[in-house]
C-alpha cells in the first residue's frame, strides 16, 4: 500500500481562465483550461443551461463558453441545473466573472477556479457538502489575436505544424496565452511541398504591447527556422474571423493567386507580416482558429 498526502483533498485548481472580450465589451469567450476533464466535463454540461451561455464546446482540455456580458438569475437544480455562471461584467481592463453551485458544483464555483492561472483577485464563499456557493474571479480582459502561417518547409526538410507549435508554446506567457492550434487542409495546388496544410495559431493578449512584442517574436523565430523563402505570416486581431469565412472557402476548393490574397488581405484588416507565396494559405487557415477536429477536413463546414 503507498500512503498518500493530500494537501488539500477537495480543491482541483484549474491550469489557467481566461476571457477574450469583443470590442465593445458585449460579448466574451470565457475559456478555462482544466486539470480535471471529468470535472470540467460537468460543469460544461451544467453551465450550458445559463442564460448568458450563448454557445458551449470542448478543445482538448479546455472548456471555452461564449457569452453574452451581463448579470443573469440562476435557478440552480440539483443533477440537472447545479452550477452556472450568473455574472460576466467587463470593468476597464479587467472581467468579472461570477460562479455559483450546489454541493460539489459549489466546490468548482469558488476554490477550484479562484486559484487558477491567470486570476487577479477572487472572493468566494464557503463551499462542499450541501450547501450552495458562490466565487467571483477578476481576470485580465484580453484580445483574441491570430496567426496564419504557411510554406515553412521544402520538399527535403521541415514541417509547419511542428515549428509553429513550437514557437507558441516557448513564446506562451502571462500576458500572451497559447489558445488553440489548427491545422488547416487547403486545395492541393501543384506548388504543395507534400500536403497541402498551413496553421493557425491563437493567443490571447492583455494589451497592444504583449501583442507587439508576440508578433515580432514570431516573425523572428519564422525567418530564423522556417527552410522557405516564401514563409507567409499575417495576422487578425478580431474576436471572430467570419471576415475571412470567404476568401477561406475558394482557397480550400481552388487555386488562388497571391496578388488575389494580398488585396482580400488589406481590404479585411489582415496585417501582412511576411509575404512570400504561403500567405495564400495563410490567411485562408484565420477562419479555422479553434476548430482542429473540422479544419482537417477539406470539406469541413466553417461555424
Amino acid at each position: 500500500m503507498k500512503e498518500i498526502e493530500l494537501s488539500d483533498p477537495y480543491i482541483t485548481p484549474y491550469r489557467g481562465i481566461y476571457a477574450i472580450c469583443d470590442s465593445k465589451n458585449e460579448y466574451a469567450e470565457i475559456i478555462e483550461h482544466s486539470n480535471c476533464y471529468g470535472g470540467a466535463a460537468w460543469s460544461k454540461f451544467h453551465y450550458s443551461h445559463s442564460p448568458l451561455i450563448l454557445d458551449t464546446r470542448s478543445i482538448g482540455n479546455m472548456i471555452r463558453y461564449i457569452v453574452k456580458t451581463g448579470t443573469s438569475t440562476l435557478e440552480l437544480k440539483p443533477s440537472t441545473a447545479a452550477a452556472g455562471i450568473e455574472s460576466v461584467v467587463v470593468e476597464g481592463d479587467e472581467v468579472h466573472i461570477t460562479y455559483a453551485g450546489l454541493g460539489g458544483g459549489g466546490v468548482g464555483a469558488t476554490k477550484c477556479r479562484a486559484f487558477a492561472d491567470g486570476v487577479l483577485r477572487c472572493n468566494y464563499t464557503e463551499s462542499g457538502g450541501g450547501r450552495a456557493a458562490k466565487g467571483t474571479i477578476v481576470v485580465p480582459k484580453r484580445e483574441r489575436v491570430l496567426i496564419g502561417i504557411d510554406d515553412t518547409d521544402t520538399k527535403e526538410e521541415g514541417a509547419t505544424w511542428t515549428l509553429t507549435h513550437n514557437m507558441a508554446k516557448a513564446l506562451d506567457c502571462n500576458e500572451s496565452i497559447y489558445l488553440s492550434h489548427s491545422l488547416v487542409q487547403l486545395f492541393p495546388v501543384s506548388a504543395r511541398t507534400q500536403n497541402c496544410v498551413s496553421t493557425v495559431l491563437e493567443f490571447g493578449c492583455v494589451d497592444e504591447n504583449a501583442k507587439q512584442e508576440l508578433l515580432e517574436s514570431v516573425k523572428a523565430a519564422l525567418l530564423k527556422y522556417s527552410v522557405s523563402d516564401e514563409t507567409g505570416m499575417v495576422v487578425l486581431s478580431d474576436f471572430d474571423a467570419k471576415k475571412i469565412n470567404e476568401y477561406s472557402t475558394k482557397c480550400r476548393s481552388g487555386e488562388l493567386t497571391k496578388e488575389y490574397a494580398i488585396q482580400y488581405a488589406k481590404d479585411n484588416g489582415v496585417d501582412i507580416w511576411l509575404d512570400g507565396n504561403g500567405v495564400i494559405g495563410a490567411l485562408a487557415s484565420l477562419a479555422w482558429f479553434a476548430q482542429p477536429d473540422e479544419s482537417v477536413k477539406l470539406k469541413a463546414q466553417l461555424e
